[in-house]
């Protein structure tokens, strides 16, 4: 006997999906929307956003403007006045923006302490055993000061020599005076607030460039060159102040650099530590012996400051030849760089001890070299430390997997 067959019957179809009602759409809540940027958070947290920080430089800039605007017109009341030369209006723009740009600079790293102290990590020069001190502040705004002075004093010689014979009157020369000093306030406040690495090694560039320019150009023996580099040191002038304060600085500068080349260096096996460390201590000393060169004049400490020059392009060679060894993890393209610089540096020498070439020309071409492999390795450093990161993220997965 067959059972009887049970046949389904069709479902029926599913009605269309439609749209929510509007009124049934749940917004995902957002972040409320904060105003402009008022002057009193302003004041309370100068620098703590883009927005904040580009504010803070702009009334920086407004009270150098004020003060420099001020201070002109009641120095040079009722006088019209030359564009370059001693009393001018560039001589005063060029002092007042040395003075601007150093206060500015200090200001925006103690505002930017302010906002490490509460646990922001807004500065960019903060790493992992790197960090700016009191006198490495200092002597960064003495660098953007002795820029300031210097760019200013060439730019009114520039316009002494493409208006000949022309005066400024007191009131444009108040304005003026007050723009100059709110321009070199902006860009140094900006400058304090995001240095990083990079602009460090920029600021140094900058600094030896214009700061041997000035003592080349304000030495009052003109064949200073058929001597020595170091000659420049030993006049009783200014270029021997400009000289010397130049060789501290710029060794001060080369030992923050050197900190900040080497902090993020992998040093995970015991061999990769020691390496960073003599790498590290090679530089410094590079930059101490560079600040030794100036602190003794060769006219006065003959001896011992031939031993620390020479003692500079020793560390330079051996830091350059052991390389491979200190730091294994560098490019072998910047390794070869290194070897060619120093081989320059040997063929050059052996072109002063034929006679050939003198010894400024020797000096000037070894200190060049070696500033440039400088400024060139912490620009290396930076591609070393992210593949090493990018390296050990890459180990933690496979150990997770």
């Amino acid at each position: 006997m067959s059972q009887p067959q049970v046949v389904a019957e069709p479902a029926e179809p599913s009605p269309p999906a439609t749209a929510a009602p509007a009124a049934a759409v749940v917004a995902e809540p957002t972040a409320p929307r904060r105003g402009p940027l008022s002057l009193a958070r302003l004041l309370r947290h100068p620098v703590d956003s883009p927005e904040a920080l580009e504010s803070s430089a702009l009334v920086v800039g407004a009270l150098a403007f004020v003060l420099g605007a001020l201070i002109e017109a009641i120095v040079h009341w009722d006088e019209a006045l030359e564009i370059a030369g001693r009393g001018s209006l560039g001589a005063f723009v060029a002092i007042g923006g040395a003075i601007a740009a150093f206060g500015a600079f200090v200001l925006g790293r103690m505002l930017l302490g302010r906002t490490a102290s509460r646990g922001l990590p807004l500065d960019r020069l903060v790493a992992p055993g790197a960090r700016l001190h009191w006198f490495d502040v200092v002597a960064l705004g003495f660098a953007h000061a002795v820029i300031a002075l210097l760019g200013w004093t060439g730019a009114a010689d520039l316009m002494e020599r493409s208006f000949q014979g022309a005066v400024v009157y007191p009131l444009p020369a108040s304005m003026l005076a007050g723009v100059a000093l709110a321009l070199t306030a902006y860009v140094s406040f900006l400058s304090a607030v995001r240095m990083t690495p990079m602009l460090l090694s920029l600021v140094l560039a900058v600094f030896l460039v214009v700061g041997a320019l000035a003592a080349m150009l304000s030495s009052s023996d003109p064949l200073w060159w058929q001597k020595n580099l170091s000659a420049l040191g030993i006049t009783n002038d200014i270029s021997s102040l400009a000289f010397n304060l130049t060789l501290v600085i710029a060794g001060l500068i080369v030992t923050i650099v050197a900190r900040y080349a080497t902090a993020g260096l992998p040093a995970r096996t015991p061999e990769e530590a020691r390496g960073r460390r003599i790498v590290r201590s090679g530089l410094v000393l590079i930059g101490i012996f560079l600040a030794c060169v100036g602190i003794f004049p060769v006219d006065q400490f003959f001896a011992l400051h031939n031993t620390v020059a020479t003692g500079m392009a020793v560390c330079y060679a051996v830091l350059v030849i052991g390389l491979p060894w200190f730091l294994p993890s560098m490019p072998r393209v910047f390794v070869i760089l290194g070897y060619l610089y120093v081989g320059v540096i040997v063929v050059i020498a052996v072109f002063f001890a034929v006679g050939y070439y003198n010894l400024t020309a020797v000096e000037l071409v070894a200190g060049l070299l070696i500033f440039s492999w400088i400024i060139v390795f912490l620009r290396n450093t930076g591609p070393v430390e992210q593949a090493d990161a990018a390296g050990g993220t890459r180990a933690d997965a496979a150990s997770v997997a």
